[in-house]
C-alpha cells in the first residue's frame, strides 16, 4: 500500500501543480499582476535586488573612478588643467602625451626590451617551479621539510635585505670560485683565464640565473602554488605510467605537464606580469641607461616640459599616463588569459 501511494504521489502534485497554474491564468490580469507583485516576498526581493544594485554600483565607483580620471587626463591639453569647469571630459582633446612618450622615451625599446627580458624569465621559472614543486610534492626525502622551509623563507625574507649580496654577486660573478683559480691560480705561473670574474650587470643573465635556479622574483609563491596543485593530482596517474615502463621525467613531461596547463598558464602571467612591472630587479642590475626598460619611461618628456600654473597636475597627468602605458599589455594578455588564470587559482588550494 505504501509502495502504491508513493508511486501516485508525484503524479497527484504533477496534476495539482498543471491545475493551480490554469486557474492562475484564467484569473483577470489585475488580479495576477496584484498577486505576483504586490506581496511581501516580492517587496524582501525588490528591496534586497536594490541593495546590492547600489553596493556593486558604489563598489565599482570607487574602484574604476581612479582609472577613469587617469584615462581622460591622458588626453587633455594643459590649459584644461587650470579651467574649473573641466572634469572627466577634456575641452581640447589632444594625443600629445603619449606622441611625447612614444618619441621622446623610447617606448617601443622599453616594450621590445621588456618584452624580451618579461618572456624568457617567465618561461624559465615556469618550468623550474614545476619541476620544483613536483619533486617537493610527489617525493619522500630526508630535507623535503627543510627545502621547502626553504622556499617559505624566500616568500618572508624583505628584498631589500638581499640588495647588496645580490648585486656584488653577479657585478663580480664566480661560480665557486673557478674563474678566480683559473685566472690567478694555485700556481702563480699558470694563468688559464684572463679574467678572475665576469660583471653580469646591465644585461639579462643576473635574471635568467635566479630564474634557472628558481630564486626569481616570487618563485616562492609559485612553487608553493604548484606544489598545492600536484598534492592534488591522483598518484594512480603515476603509477600507472611506471609500469607501463615510463621513467619519472617521462612521466612529468608526458602526463603531469599537459595535466597541469591552467596553473601553468597562471604562473607564467603572474610571472610574466610581477616581471613586467618590476623596477626592485631592474634597477639593482641595470646600472646605466643603455637597456630601456618599462619602469625607466615614467619621467617627463623634454617636449611637454613648461613652466605655468597648473604644470603639477599637468606632470602628474604624464606620469599616469606613462602608468597606463606600461600597463595596457599585461590587460590586453589578461584578457586572453583570465579564464585560466581563475581555473588555476581555484586548483592551487589557496583560495578563500
Amino acid at each position: 500500500m505504501d509502495a502504491q501511494n508513493m508511486q501516485k504521489a508525484p503524479t497527484v502534485m504533477k496534476e495539482s501543480k498543471n491545475k493551480i497554474r490554469v486557474e492562475f491564468e484564467r484569473t483577470p490580469l489585475k488580479e495576477r499582476l496584484k498577486a505576483k507583485f504586490i506581496s511581501t516576498f516580492f517587496l524582501q526581493k525588490f528591496v534586497w535586488f536594490i541593495f546590492r544594485l547600489v553596493l556593486l554600483i558604489g563598489i565599482s565607483y570607487v574602484i574604476l573612478f581612479p582609472f577613469f580620471s587617469k584615462i581622460s587626463g591622458s588626453f587633455m591639453a594643459p590649459e584644461d588643467f587650470v579651467d574649473v569647469t573641466v572634469r572627466l571630459i577634456p575641452k581640447h582633446f589632444t594625443l600629445d602625451t603619449y606622441k611625447a612618450i612614444v618619441n621622446d622615451l623610447g617606448y617601443w625599446d622599453a616594450f621590445i626590451n621588456t618584452f624580451l627580458l618579461s618572456l624568457s624569465t617567465a618561461l624559465i621559472q615556469t618550468f623550474v617551479c614545476c619541476l620544483i614543486a613536483y619533486g617537493l610534492a610527489k617525493f619522500k626525502f630526508k630535507g623535503n621539510g627543510i627545502v621547502f622551509l626553504a622556499v617559505i623563507l624566500t616568500m618572508i625574507v624583505p628584498h631589500e635585505t638581499l640588495r647588496l649580496s645580490l648585486f656584488m654577486e653577479f657585478r663580480y660573478f664566480d661560480i665557486l670560485g673557478i674563474f678566480k683559480l683559473l685566472g690567478g691560480g694555485v700556481i702563480e705561473s699558470l694563468n688559464v683565464l684572463p679574467f678572475t670574474d665576469i660583471n653580469l650587470t646591465n644585461t639579462f643573465w643576473p635574471l635568467i640565473v635566479l630564474s634557472i635556479g628558481g630564486l626569481g622574483f616570487k618563485n616562492g609563491l609559485y612553487i608553493f602554488m604548484l606544489r598545492q596543485f600536484f598534492r592534488g593530482v591522483p598518484d594512480e596517474l603515476e603509477e600507472s605510467a611506471y609500469i607501463d615502463g615510463s621513467g619519472t621525467l617521462r612521466t612529468f613531461i608526458q602526463i603531469i605537464l599537459p595535466l597541469s596547463i591552467p596553473m601553468m598558464i597562471t604562473v607564467f602571467l603572474f610571472a610574466f606580469s610581477w616581471q613586467w612591472t618590476d623596477d626592485f630587479y631592474t634597477t639593482l642590475f641595470f646600472t646605466t641607461q643603455k637597456t630601456t626598460l618599462m619602469p625607466d619611461i615614467i619621467s617627463i618628456p623634454k617636449s611637454l616640459q613648461t613652466n605655468y600654473a597648473g604644470q603639477n597636475l599637468y606632470y602628474s597627468a604624464i606620469r599616469n599616463t606613462c602608468g597606463l602605458m606600461i600597463i595596457f599589455p599585461l590587460i590586453i594578455m589578461y584578457l586572453f588569459g583570465q579564464r585560466y588564470l581563475i581555473q588555476g587559482i581555484e586548483r592551487s588550494g589557496i583560495t578563500g
